[in-house]
């Protein structure tokens, strides 16, 4: 299965350079976060980009997921931008924190269908209790990508101590 890179993909919103993590243990955390939430494993979803800012995270179709005209349930891709949001705001907060969505809202550009359904995130702004990410979701079918959705969501630090 034959996937484009992530750069010729989406590079429309570049993660600002004064965006920087405020935990020098962010992987591990996002790592750990990741391999918590058992809808991932349910999705079949994998990680294909993290950095502080930025998180890329695939799925493969499947046709038990579909809705009756045979692209995904609009619930499905939500999942992945959500999920693919938080981790981009998670990797830029400080050491003690979780992530929840407060505000999302979701525009569908054309139905999410092909091999791969990508949700690209990229954090807009990170502040000390919001953060503001987009997140662009493609349906890749070989070299085939089509736009399927385009997301903005507001996410709250939680502290975990």
């Amino acid at each position: 299965m034959s996937v484009p890179p992530f750069d010729t993909i989406s590079k429309e919103f570049p993660v600002p350079d004064a965006l920087a993590p405020r935990n020098p243990d962010w992987q591990a955390v996002v790592q750990d976060s990741f391999a918590r939430q058992a809808v991932m494993a349910t999705f079949e979803v994998s990680m294909v980009l993290m950095e502080p800012g930025h998180c890329i995270l695939e799925m493969p179709f499947h046709q038990r997921w579909t809705q009756q005209g045979g692209s995904l349930q609009a619930g499905i891709p939500a999942v992945l931008a959500d999920s693919a949001g938080g981790f981009a705001c998670l990797s830029l907060m400080p050491a003690g924190s979780d992530v929840l969505a407060v505000e999302f809202k979701i525009n569908f550009l054309a139905p999410a269908l092909g091999q791969i359904i990508r949700a690209e995130a990229v954090v807009v702004k990170s502040g000390r209790t919001l953060s503001i990410n987009q997140v662009d979701v493609y349906g890749v079918d070989g070299d085939t990508v089509r736009h399927a959705a385009r997301v903005q969501q507001t996410a709250i630090r939680v502290d975990t101590r």
